[in-house]
């Protein structure tokens, strides 16, 4: 991935990083936080700021709320996924009811992404 990022946008990551959402903590602290391949979360990656991201299997994780499944969102979240395709970068979407609701699949589900990914890469 080129190293260039807008500079500008990184406070307001290390802000969603003391603010994350109640989703966002569990799936943090009680999975990736340990998790053996390693993540960092509000990561910037050129001019977007992604919920989790994996560097070693070229995954990002976005955990989505209601406002992701309107037209706006719909349309902002695509061009997010465009423009880290570019950079071989896979993302996965995951809503917030499924993080409170099937946890457990969450974590599942991302650890089998994790694999393939890894698997591909060798």
């Amino acid at each position: 991935m080129d190293r260039k990022y807008n500079k500008s946008i990184v406070p307001f990551a290390k802000e969603l990083r003391k603010n994350m959402t109640k989703e966002e903590r569990r799936l943090w602290y009680d999975f990736l936080k340990n998790y053996p391949i390693k993540f960092t979360r509000q990561k910037v990656l050129g001019k977007y700021i992604v919920d989790f991201y994996c560097a070693r299997a070229n995954l990002v994780v976005e955990l989505d709320g209601s406002q992701h499944y309107k037209n706006a969102g719909l349309i902002n979240d695509e061009r997010r996924t465009e423009y880290l395709a570019q950079y071989g970068i896979k993302v996965i979407r995951i809503s917030n009811l499924d993080v409170l609701r099937n946890f457990e699949g969450v974590c599942m589900h991302i650890d089998n992404v994790v694999k393939q990914s890894l698997s591909q890469l060798c």
